[in-house]
């Protein structure tokens, strides 16, 4: 059988579902699925008029917004390569991507993003802004080009072409470069749409950012590939006071979030729950461990399984995921079975470890990154044994789920015993009056390394040290309870939500030591 292509997919979609809606902004507009196409195709004429040629990357900042979709898929249909940007980035960092990722364009929306612009105008990159005023009219570039559609007729997206760069979080070195294909995104979207059986009668509203593949694969572009809607809530981000709203009002049948969201999305239930709720045939969870006890409570609010998933951006998403309930069980603090590739859990010397064993977790399939861009010595590391490294440390039951242990340089090393950061994290969940709990190792002495912990309580909660001390000593063996316990009221956290230890490390030190804080690193 022919290789897809993600473009290919959704232009069957659009013939075979041309009435369906494909997209909605929140009390704005709807776009049916051969709309999107058009709009699509109208917004390639422009870009190509533009000088846009194969192989070019055109780099994107918008917050999630109509404009950003259009242009995301015509860069591609024009067989450029998108690379979606946060627009909270620094001028520093936003130099940094648009050099990294060689961008020929950069595309904003009119209200302007300074940082992004500056950058651009100090690497002579040229700048554009995009805007659709209604969905009966075309998205409007500040380009005065005037597109051709013959100019988009004539090509043929390939399977190989790279379709989209995004950089890894880089929690233990600088960020690596990941070129996504188009058969990577095809591969992708297919798997999240037969792992869920996503159909043209889904619907759901987006609420992470379109710059990560989370909220960009599997929220959008999945559905869009199963003839199936997507909303974007009109903030142009998540807003807890609104989600539940749209949910009702576009008929939403699932949602993707990260563990943060579903539990700001918790609280808000707790104090202050919706007139009604949807009927959900599941809710997805990724991107971060979920604990266990968190699952449990969205389960008993929402009256929806709760499928627990793994993923990374060098995976094009998704990895491995629990199945809906006809398929099997799901399992809590497991993120399930692999999902249209292969696993295997391997020890340093590529041997694969049998079940209850725990190693590397490594996979194979159509989805990967075919390697890290002008990264030769990151590609020799990752890609080993004829199978690409995850850095996680997980292991298999005999039903053949995955459990992660924890990142390989984020284990805690403490006197020669690992700790596995995730588990004690869940003890600190499962407290009633703990929001968010997270425990990392910091440098020590006499052990080399000592588990230590941040919490957030519940509003109104009198939790203190000793109390959370308590609850891990009764639930951990001695050798895994915090010596330390950080009461705070926020966590850094990166801009798709993840929390890093290495991070909240230095952070937490530094609070506590005038005498410099040791930076982790690889």
């Amino acid at each position: 059988m022919e290789s897809p292509t993600l473009t290919g997919l959704l232009k069957q979609v659009a013939s075979e579902f041309p009435n369906r809606r494909a997209l909605s902004v929140s009390g704005k507009f709807d776009l049916t699925h051969a709309r999107l196409q058009e709009l699509v195709d109208h917004a390639a004429s422009l870009l190509i008029a533009s000088g846009i040629a194969p192989n070019d990357t055109v780099a994107l900042t918008f917050p999630n917004a109509v404009e950003f979709v259009v242009m995301f898929l015509a860069v591609i249909r024009c067989r450029g390569t998108a690379a979606p940007l946060n627009a909270a980035y620094t001028a520093e960092e936003f130099e940094f991507y648009l050099s990294d990722s060689e961008s020929k364009l950069l595309i904003t929306p009119e209200e302007p993003i300074h940082a992004a612009q500056a950058a651009a105008s100090k690497l002579n990159i040229p700048h554009v802004t995009a805007n659709l005023s209604d969905a009966a009219s075309h998205v409007a570039l500040s380009s005065a080009a005037e597109g051709s559609p013959d100019s988009v007729s004539q090509l043929v997206n390939d399977p190989s072409d790279v379709a989209l760069f995004l950089h890894t979080s880089g929690t233990t070195s600088r960020p690596k470069g990941v070129p996504l294909t188009q058969l990577n995104l095809a591969s992708s979207v297919q798997n999240i749409k037969s792992v869920y059986k996503l159909t043209e009668s889904d619907s759901t509203v987006i609420v992470l950012p379109l710059f990560h593949v989370h909220g960009l694969i599997a929220g959008l572009l999945s559905s869009f590939s199963a003839g199936a809607a997507a909303t974007l809530p009109a903030a142009g981000r998540f807003s807890a006071s609104t989600f539940w709203s749209d949910m009702v009002t576009y008929n939403a049948t699932w949602y993707t979030a990260v563990p943060t969201i579903h539990q700001i999305i918790l609280d808000r239930h707790s104090n202050k729950p919706e007139p009604q709720y949807p009927k959900l045939r599941f809710i997805r969870s990724c991107s971060a461990s979920l604990a266990p006890s968190i699952l449990a409570r969205l389960e008993d609010s929402f009256g929806a399984p709760v499928l627990e998933a793994y993923a990374m951006t060098e995976a094009s998403h998704l990895m491995c995921s629990n199945p809906l309930p006809e398929d099997g069980a799901h399992k809590a603090g497991s993120v399930g079975r692999p999902v249209g590739q292969e696993l295997a859990i391997l020890d340093e010397n590529g041997s694969a470890q049998p079940e209850g064993v725990d190693g590397e977790v490594c996979i194979r399939g159509p989805n990967v990154t075919k390697g890290y861009k002008n990264n030769p010595e990151a590609n020799k590391a990752a890609f080993l044994f004829g199978w690409f490294h995850t850095g996680d440390i997980g292991v298999l039951d005999s039903d053949g789920y995955l459990s992660l242990v924890g990142r390989i340089k984020e284990l805690i090393n403490r006197g020669g015993e690992k700790i596995s950061p995730i588990e004690v994290d869940a003890v600190l969940l499962s407290h009633p009056e703990v929001a968010q709990g997270v425990a990392f190792g910091v440098p020590d002495d006499k052990y080399g390394e000592e588990i230590n912990c941040a919490i957030i309580p519940r509003e109104g909660s009198s939790l203190d040290e000793e109390e959370v001390m308590r609850h891990c000593k009764k639930n951990l063996a001695s050798f895994k309870v915090p010596k330390k316990v950080f009461i705070t009221e926020s966590l850094p956290k990166t801009a798709t939500g993840k929390i890093q230890r290495r991070i909240l490390a230095e952070h937490f030190l530094a609070q506590i030591s005038t005498a410099k804080v040791p930076k982790f690193g690889a």
